[in-house]
């Protein structure tokens, strides 16, 4: 959430924030009942200080008379003090409600802009492949050499789940192998985390406000969400914590099944792997020293291009405007990469910097060895892979006029076979 501080000094600048995002928040409302809380408060611990002067004057008196009225006069102060520590309570539960639905604010070279459409295109990267054939889709690929089963998937499951089988597991497992080991070379330490979070942990994450709250599973008999990235798990970890600034930048690769209800995609991509409920992912996640974040997403970025040079898959990257941005991010960069068979580029990758709204949530700062001080840390997020969108972009820029699909050069020294379907080597 934003410091209550920043919003009373700039309320004007705030509500600016919210309207870039459109998200719909009564500042006014919230500023008033700021006022209110702080009021009963104060007044609280004026009737505290006036029970504590009673208590003395009763002491020093002897006069039961003059005992008696000092008496009437606390109970009096106590009731009016359940009266307004009531009144706080109410106060407290509204003023929390409002900051939580306040959006983390865009950066100011964030581009202005109300959806998706107002994302800038900052570079097209790769040479889209040339085929001498009519190009597949990567569903008619895959149910040929029987890589990807929806329908039996669908008989288990329901609509939007996959089977992943034969040389496609193994291709998921290398893709994972590949990230790890060029992750690891850069400081990024590998974590499986748990996929439930406690209510209190996942809201902390900034995700589960307003609309995207629908996008997530809940399981009431437990109390538990079911995480929709492993950034969601690597955050929380650090919750109610303080870490050393020599700790700092604190990086994370994380590997995770993430599940996602696609409330907002009816009618979307329903066939195929592409927008499903369940998916693999590698998430990089990073604390880091507030002035150090806007440079820590550039080397997110730099990562994801990486990877993505490495495959050799056309792509273009996209700076997201503010109206595309997300509740907790403050900037964003979107990776797209090029499906032949729609003849154009679909998103794989993003890449955010939240600066300190989730660790204000959670409570995650550093001390200074300096100063000593403490401070919030800021927190970055990027898709390393989305393994099943880039099994899509695989299938589809690597397939033959044969019929069959080539594995990338680097992917090669995790498998034992070059291309699908191929006979593995003895």
């Amino acid at each position: 959430m934003l410091d209550i501080k920043f919003i009373r000094n700039n309320p004007n600048l705030v509500k600016e924030g919210c309207q870039k995002k459109q998200v719909e928040v009564d500042i006014d409302q919230l500023l008033e009942i700021d006022r209110k809380k702080r009021e009963t408060l104060q007044a609280l611990e004026d009737m505290r200080a006036q029970k504590n002067k009673a208590s003395l004057e009763i002491a020093k008196t002897k006069e039961e008379k003059e005992k008696k009225k000092i008496i009437l006069q606390m109970r009096e102060l106590d009731r009016n003090s359940d009266r307004l520590t009531n009144n706080l309570k109410n106060f407290e539960t509204e003023f929390k409600k409002l900051m939580l639905q306040i959006p983390n604010l865009p950066l100011e070279d964030v581009p202005t802009g109300k959806d998706e459409r107002d994302n800038v295109v900052l570079r097209e990267v790769g040479e889209k492949p040339k085929f001498d054939f009519k190009p597949k889709d990567y569903m008619e690929i895959a149910k040929n050499h029987d890589l990807i089963d929806i329908e039996r998937a669908a008989k288990t499951s329901g609509s939007r789940f996959g089977f992943l089988k034969r040389e496609a597991a193994f291709l998921e497992f290398a893709l994972i192998n590949f990230v790890f080991e060029n992750l690891n070379k850069k400081g990024f330490i590998p974590v499986i985390p748990p996929v439930m979070l406690k209510p209190e942990m996942a809201k902390g994450t900034g995700y589960f406000e307003t609309t995207a709250l629908d996008e997530a599973y809940y399981l009431a008999k437990d109390s538990l969400f079911l995480i929709g990235t492993s950034e969601q798990s690597l955050v929380a970890m650090h919750a109610n914590e303080v870490l050393k600034e020599s700790d700092l930048p604190r990086r994370y690769m994380g590997f995770s099944t993430c599940f996602r209800r696609e409330a907002g995609a009816y009618g979307k991509d329903t066939k195929g792997i592409l927008r499903v409920h369940q998916f693999d992912k590698i998430e990089m996640f990073s604390l880091t020293k507030p002035e150090e974040s806007k440079k820590e997403l550039q080397f997110f970025l730099e990562m994801e291009e990486t990877l993505m040079q490495a495959l050799k898959i056309p792509y273009r990257v996209l700076q997201i405007c503010t109206g595309d941005l997300g509740f907790p991010a403050a900037a964003k960069y979107d990776i797209e990469a090029w499906l032949p068979s729609e003849n154009r580029y679909r998103e794989t990758h993003s890449t955010s910097n939240c600066t300190d709204y989730q660790s204000r949530r959670l409570d995650i700062r550093y001390k200074s060895h300096k100063t000593n001080k403490l401070s919030l840390v800021h927190t970055v997020n990027g898709t390393a892979f989305a393994i099943g969108r880039i099994l899509i972009m695989l299938i589809e820029n690597y397939q033959q006029k044969d019929g069959t699909i080539a594995v990338p050069d680097v992917l090669q020294k995790y498998l034992n076979f070059k291309t699908i379907p191929q006979k593995l080597k003895e």
